[in-house]
């Protein structure tokens, strides 16, 4: 019947660009909406990591040895042997199956003239690959659920804003490598009753992810424990040290640190510098000091002695702590931030607060490692006098 108008809820046309819209939304989901330039960035990065991650375990040594043309083969053998052994037992013998359905599909085997039988296992090794990928990301979801708890608690040991200081301001930033890290700071007052003294510190637990952040916490009580009991800089180092050497798995896990004790009244810095990247004290006039004075670090010799140095901040002056993360940050063609880089950024520093000025410092790492992922712990601190 002419004019009849279409039934409730039926629409007699699909609607405009509804296809392309579903598609659209799929892209932004499984992409989050980066840029294809950004996820080949991404993609890089996280080649170049697994490369290096499986690479440890090939001999470069051995195969320095073979002809050129041989070695791109031993490398292939040895990733792919140091893949398969990540495995456990049960996952490589399917990984292995599906590999040989791999190879056998395709291949007929002729019997007589007229009867041949051609094997087709490509379906069978995708579903047997397809089940291996699912369990391997069941574990590593299962993993970065345990890790990101450790880092929620990890965050607690961790001042998560700066302590009002008279005369002065602190800003810090961390980035772990991992979910968790070994590097550790910390600005407090010993007796918040009494603000007379104030402990600053920075510290570097040797290693990554899970083992140096339970050092990390460990370090973390010590240090609060013993700091409430009123013990100097000296005195600090030194049992710090005594503790440290008892876990250190024969010096294996030993710590850097710079322990800090401010006075404000007197703007009086005492400091002790346990075999860490010494902090560069930039003076209101522009000139660098170095605080290098102190000795080894922390866990490597349980006898070790500590010589502590002081110094007077004076108004302008701009004390940076930071761990070996920051000088050893790599850009895409694998050049290091490097100690020049990092003192001629903080020669170039504004006379801003703490805050603005860690911003400024973290920027120029930024923008010298662009979208390479990070190798270490990134930990900075700016005590900024005024």
């Amino acid at each position: 019947m002419s004019g009849a108008s279409p039934s409730p809820g039926v629409s007699s046309t699909a609607p405009p660009g509804g296809a392309f819209h579903r598609v659209r939304e799929f892209w932004e989901r499984i992409s989050e909406g980066r840029q294809l330039d950004d996820l080949w960035s991404q993609f890089a990065a996280d080649a170049r990591a697994g490369y290096g991650f499986y690479g440890k375990d090939v001999d470069w040594d051995a195969i320095q040895k073979l002809p050129r043309w041989r070695r791109p083969f031993y490398v292939a053998k040895d990733i792919f042997w140091a893949t398969l052994m990540k495995m456990t037992p049960a996952r490589r013998v399917l990984l292995l199956l599906a590999l040989a359905m791999l190879l056998m599909s395709g291949f007929t085997f002729q019997f007589g003239h007229d009867v041949g039988i051609q094997f087709k296992f490509e379906s069978f090794a995708a579903l047997i690959f397809l089940l291996l990928l699912s369990l391997e990301l069941a574990d590593k979801v299962a993993m970065k659920r345990d890790l990101e708890i450790a880092r929620e608690i990890q965050s607690w040991l961790v001042p998560s804003q700066a302590p009002e200081v008279a005369g002065a301001d602190i800003a810090f930033a961390t980035r772990p490598q991992n979910s968790v890290a070994g590097d550790y700071y910390d600005a407090f007052y010993p007796d918040p009753e009494n603000r007379e003294r104030l402990v600053v510190v920075i510290a570097d637990v040797a290693g990554k992810s899970v083992p140096a952040a339970l050092l990390m916490a460990t370090l973390q009580a010590s240090l609060r424990t013993i700091a409430g009991e009123g013990a100097p800089v000296a005195e600090l180092v030194t049992r710090l040290n005594r503790y440290a050497s008892a876990y250190s798995l024969d010096g294996r896990r030993f710590t850097t640190a710079v322990l800090c004790e401010y006075e404000p009244a007197s703007r009086r810095l005492t400091y002790v510098n346990a075999g860490h990247n010494a902090p560069i004290l930039r003076r209101a006039n522009g000139a660098l000091e170095k605080l290098e004075i102190g000795g080894l670090p922390l866990g490597i010799k349980v006898d070790a002695t500590y010589e502590t140095a002081s110094l007077e901040l004076r108004p302008g002056d701009a004390l940076i702590l930071f761990t070996d993360g920051v000088i050893e940050a790599f850009n895409a063609s694998g050049e290091e931030f490097g100690n020049e880089r990092w003192l001629a950024t903080v020669r170039g520093l504004p006379d801003w607060s703490g805050h603005l000025c860690l911003r400024y410092l973290m920027e120029r790492v930024d923008q010298f490692v662009g979208g390479t992922r990070q190798a270490d712990d990134i930990t900075c601190l700016v005590f900024r006098s005024k």
